[in-house]
């Protein structure tokens, strides 16, 4: 290889790892690893509460094991009361994140409002210039 395209992948090189420590420190990422942080731990909370309490709870009513499982042959298990469990889980943090998307949608249309109406009212103060504007170049004109 010649010095001119060891240069040339040099800067390639420096090109890319700079463009991926740009991607990495971006907000978004920031973010999305933070949310998925977040998100582990709040899956252990609702997998507490699912197995110490809603569980027990269902035992107790109903007299099912969520627990259970079903021998079959050579010693295996279906573990139905885990799928259960897991399905219960699941439940649980869809309404939990459609519950927090409705309350960031309200809070962001609060602010999107509140933009508007400065808008409108900023756009209001511009038409009645451009209307001045319009009435003095009418008057000069005749």
């Amino acid at each position: 290889m010649n010095k001119d395209k060891i240069n040339n992948l040099k800067g390639k090189g420096k090109g890319f790892f700079a463009e991926f420590k740009a991607f990495i420190l971006k907000g978004n990422v920031m973010d999305m690893a933070i949310g998925v942080i977040i998100g582990t731990a709040f899956a252990g909370i609702v997998t507490a509460l699912t197995t110490d309490i809603i569980n027990p709870l269902i035992n107790g009513i109903g007299g099912a094991e969520v627990g259970g499982e079903l021998k079959i042959y050579g010693g295996q298990v279906i573990k139905y009361g885990d799928f259960i469990t897991a399905i219960i889980n699941f439940l649980i943090m869809a309404f939990v994140l459609f519950i927090l998307l409705k309350i960031v949608n309200k809070i962001m249309a609060i602010g999107k409002k509140k933009e508007e109406e400065q808008k409108a009212a900023e756009k209001a103060a511009d038409i009645v210039l451009l209307e001045e504007i319009r009435d003095l170049l009418k008057k000069n004109n005749k």
